[in-house]
């Protein structure tokens, strides 16, 4: 935590930087201003009550996401979830399609013309998304739209659409002019901004649990604070640690000169996919009940109400868990080529000492990779669920925080402070050689 404030307080000296880090808090002022704004003509109470309140964790989890924006029906309420699963979409797409797998090979113009691809995915994802809303939601319409339904359906429609583009403007713009990852900054700042909502309603929880006692009320809450902290020290223990895979490189004859010989390490990170494989099953695992809570709200039909009080059942913890566990291997494979590595390593002169090169070296990285999935994929198992079926025995609220966005605060944290001291190092390499 020291050195990560000592990283921005030395970021703050260089005068290029300051203006980017001000320019990112100015748009990010701009994105929580726009969480205020509501959507006319939405019965936020009937809203919350027809989809949020439904949802449970879920709900609550893309309330977070949202900033709040989701709970208040801001013109932001899609968040930034329609470009994050055109993203994870398109990424899928480039190793299926040949044609997309060489547009990312292309560069920067290749980079250039995937994003473009992206935008409109995101748009049509939005649409999609926004009409589903206003379908499963409709009646929550207010007295001031009467008779005017198709109106409402298309300041609704529209309203949230152009949300979810200007929100994906904002955090573009962060990517070309300002500092960080632009949509992670924007999801970091939602959830952060839900922080104090979090802590209120565990300091409520312990009052009605302690029965006014002040003291066991402390020890409560300074249980909970342990717990938090715990968890804080094992996601970052995770999201920093990699297993390091010894490398030698054989010496070679170049003229008059002997190069090569060294060695050094191959290193792969232990969670390599951060936090996709839990964003991925849990919008699966939560498809029946979302799309019930549209569509057949009111049914009293058996598998409907099953499937309306799935995330209560003892079935949605083990499903989303193996759903955790099937992507984590699944985005690893996509994310980490180990032939690709051991080619690249035999053609630079490389070898893993006592392993032959070619394809015994791809096996052993792609073993190594296996077992480091396996861990992650508990690990991310754990962090999720953990609090989840905690809150769901004590019925105490405010623990999703705990887990999900624990992990992705941390993560864009570490990525923030990451590119600040790139960026620091660059200007100091330019100085010096200046």
């Amino acid at each position: 935590m020291a050195g990560m404030m000592e990283t921005i307080k030395n970021a703050f000296k260089i005068q290029d930087l300051r203006k980017k880090i001000f320019f990112t808090i100015g748009l990010l002022i701009v994105y929580r201003i726009g969480c205020a704004i509501p959507v006319p003509g939405v019965d936020i109470l009937r809203f919350n009550s027809l989809f949020v309140d439904k949802l449970g964790n879920f709900g609550q989890l893309f309330d977070a996401i949202s900033g709040g924006a989701l709970s208040t029906v801001s013109i932001f309420a899609m968040s930034i979830t329609p470009y994050i699963n055109a993203s994870i979409i398109m990424q899928l797409m480039t190793v299926v399609i040949p044609s997309l797998e060489r547009m990312q090979k292309e560069g920067e113009e290749g980079r250039k013309k995937i994003m473009q691809i992206v935008r409109y995915v995101t748009i049509a994802l939005g649409l999609l998304q926004a009409t589903a809303l206003w379908y499963g939601t409709r009646s929550a319409m207010s007295t001031t739209f009467a008779g005017m339904e198709v109106l409402y359906a298309f300041l609704v429609i529209a309203s949230f659409t152009a949300g979810t583009a200007f929100i994906m403007w904002i955090g573009e713009q962060i990517n070309e002019f300002g500092i960080g990852n632009g949509i992670s900054l924007i999801i970091f700042v939602g959830i952060v901004s839900r922080a104090p909502k979090a802590a209120n309603a565990i300091y409520e929880y312990s009052k009605v649990i302690s029965d006014n006692s002040i003291v066991i009320s402390l020890l409560f809450i300074i249980g909970v604070v342990l717990v938090f902290l715990a968890v804080l020290v094992g996601v970052i223990w995770v999201q920093q640690a990699e297993r390091r895979i010894p490398i030698q490189y054989a010496k070679k004859v170049v003229g008059r000169k002997l190069y090569g010989g060294q060695s050094t390490y191959l290193p792969i990170k232990v969670n390599q996919s951060g936090v996709i494989p839990i964003i991925f099953a849990m919008s699966l695992v939560s498809l029946p009940s979302t799309l019930i809570s549209f569509f057949w709200a009111n049914s009293t039909n058996p598998i409907v109400t099953f499937f309306k009080d799935f995330t209560g059942n003892p079935f949605y913890y083990v499903i989303y868990a193996l759903l955790i566990f099937g992507f984590t291997f699944f985005y690893s494979m996509i994310q980490f080529n180990p032939m690709e590595v051991s080619n690249n390593l035999q053609k630079n002169g490389g070898f893993v000492p006592g392993i032959r090169p070619g394809r015994p070296t791809s096996e052993f990285i792609a073993k190594v990779s296996n077992k480091i999935s396996w861990f992650d994929g508990v690990f991310l198992a754990m962090i999720t669920l953990l609090p989840i079926i905690l809150g769901g025995i004590t019925k105490m609220p405010g623990l999703w925080f705990g887990g999900t966005a624990v992990l992705i605060l941390v993560g864009v944290a570490i990525d923030l402070v990451n590119q600040l001291e790139s960026q620091m190092m660059m200007r100091h390499y330019k100085g010096f050689l200046d």
